[in-house]
């Protein structure tokens, strides 16, 4: 079979610890589902809902998300590995205690999102709406954040040394003392500098 052809996914559900290679799930409705160790390899997702779903130990390798929800999907130690997710759903999504590697999230909400005790590693989000994202004790040094709103995110104890933000909203963020080595762009640093100034215990006076 050809890398890019697949084959359309026909199951009515996942069954657990499950191997699926280059299927297809096209407006495929997987919302509410459990299954623990299930392997997705080359599959593309295209309107796909897998909406409240817990799906504990997942590995996603080489895939393609597009225009799909994984809205309030749970995860517990899975991996994500050269893929691509664009214009999804996926807030309230909690990816906790796993692996990010070579991903790129583009264009998708991602707002009040978990990603605790989660390593990133060749990491990018672009224009997302990261709003109250939690990334407690999570390994960001191998993550970049361009042109997303981080307004409210939480990096409580986060491993930031070389974690790159651009053209960012980082208004509110949390904990900005884990933030040491972190490379903010210098547009990104207004948004930045209230917090800043209350984590070093500067008073801001606002009068006239």
């Amino acid at each position: 079979m050809p890398p890019d052809e697949v084959k359309l996914f026909d199951a009515a559900e996942l069954e657990p610890e499950s191997a699926l290679e280059r299927q297809a799930f096209y407006s495929t409705d997987l919302a509410g589902q459990n299954a623990s160790s299930v392997t997705l390899t080359q599959c593309r997702f295209r309107g796909a809902d897998l909406s409240g779903c817990q799906l504990d130990q997942l590995t996603v390798t080489d895939c393609l998300v597009k225009d799909s929800s994984w809205a309030n999907l749970r995860v517990d130690g899975g991996s994500m590995t050269r893929v691509r997710l664009v214009q999804c759903r996926m807030t309230g999504v909690t990816w906790a205690d796993g692996l990010v590697r070579d991903v790129t999230v583009t264009e998708c909400r991602v707002d009040l999102s978990a990603w605790r005790m989660t390593r990133f590693d060749a990491v990018h989000f672009v224009d997302c709406n990261l709003q109250n994202a939690d990334f407690t004790n999570a390994d960001l040094r191998g993550a970049t954040f361009r042109d997303c709103d981080l307004t409210g995110a939480v990096f409580h104890h986060a491993s930031m040394e070389g974690t790159r933000f651009r053209g960012c909203t980082l208004a509110g963020v949390g904990d900005l003392t884990s933030w040491k080595g972190a490379i903010v762009h210098h547009t990104d640093l207004i948004s930045l500098s209230y917090g800043l100034a209350r984590a070093v215990g500067i008073r801001i006076d606002d009068e006239e």
